[in-house]
């Protein structure tokens, strides 16, 4: 019996062992993985810029758009400020899962050119992101639209990044955005 329970013991320690080493060598991997990520989509709309500069600079709109505000129509949405001005905020809280809890603010406007964000996101998970709206004139009645979403994962986070598809699950969402403000602006 003692015998039996010293073979056990050892295999116990060994497994222990062999654990705490797989989690130094992830710890020490993740000191030289990146941290941060960028996903970007863009969208050809068939009016002029100062058009389509006009309808995206209002927050508001994004419930028009945004493939997130769709996902849950009974959220609830506030709005702090003066919309299409730096400061104005708009903040959401859902309980479907996929939407959570946070609020996006405009930091920076450059007129018909570009809008920044930044997103807060409170719950399932506390993070913080950047978003951006470029805009550019390829023609008299024709804009590119471009919108961009990054942000980071600090150590020791960051070892997650290799599973995480950002490309993957947030480009569509981005592009599916752009679609649908196309739509909306083009039956105009």
């Amino acid at each position: 019996m003692i015998i039996k329970t010293l073979k056990i013991m050892k295999i116990l320690k060994k497994i222990v062992v062999v654990l705490l080493i797989l989690i130094v060598l992830i710890l020490v991997a993740g000191m030289f993985m990146k941290k941060d990520f960028a996903v970007t989509r863009s969208v050809e709309i068939d009016h002029s810029v100062n058009e389509v500069y006009d309808y995206a600079k209002y927050l508001k709109n994004q419930q028009e758009y945004s493939v997130w505000a769709k996902m849950d129509p009974d959220q609830k949405v506030t709005f702090t400020g003066t919309d299409g001005t730096v400061g104005f905020v708009s903040a959401w809280d859902s309980d479907n899962e996929n939407v959570g809890q946070g609020e996006q603010e405009i930091v920076g406007m450059t007129e018909n050119e570009k809008i920044d964000y930044v997103m807060r996101f409170k719950k399932p998970l506390e993070s913080e992101g950047n978003a951006t709206l470029n805009f550019k004139s390829t023609g008299e009645d024709c804009t590119h639209v471009e919108w961009s979403f990054s942000g980071d994962m600090s150590y020791p986070m960051n070892v997650m990044m290799p599973f995480i598809d950002f490309e993957g699950t947030l480009g569509p969402q981005l592009q599916k955005g752009l679609e649908n403000m196309k739509t909306i602006i083009e039956k105009k």
